[in-house]
């Protein structure tokens, strides 16, 4: 099993940055994709970006291209997001994932986060 530690929400204004920590641990070995989807009301879930850590990888949805940057430390087997010129649309429960395969499907994802809320005001 694969725990997913996520930290680093919090509520600022827009334009404030933020950088969100998901740390891996247990058999972390055989994972192949770390990544971030959020969660709105009323929406269905988005895809925000993710690695893959055999290809060397990188992949952002286009709403966050440019602003929000997914980076890894490999010694601690930990995935960070870092979050430029937040506003109100990315006011959202952002949820850290992780699977041993590339999936279509994100609910075939193996391991999730708790969440850690995110809100940029105006």
């Amino acid at each position: 099993q694969v725990h997913l530690e996520e930290s680093g929400g919090g509520l600022v204004q827009a334009g404030d940055s933020l950088r969100l920590s998901c740390a891996a641990s247990g058999r972390t070995a055989g994972l192949l994709i770390m990544g971030w989807y959020r969660f709105q009301p009323g929406k269905r879930r988005e895809f925000v970006a993710a690695t893959n850590w055999k290809a060397g990888i990188f992949d952002y949805s286009e709403s966050v291209k440019g602003r929000f940057t997914i980076s890894r430390d490999n010694a601690k087997d930990t995935v960070y997001l870092q979050m430029n010129s937040l506003n109100p649309e990315d006011t959202a429960t952002y949820y850290c994932y992780a699977g041993l395969g590339h999936y279509t499907d994100c609910n075939d994802y193996e391991y999730w986060g708790e969440g850690t809320q995110v809100t940029a005001s105006s």
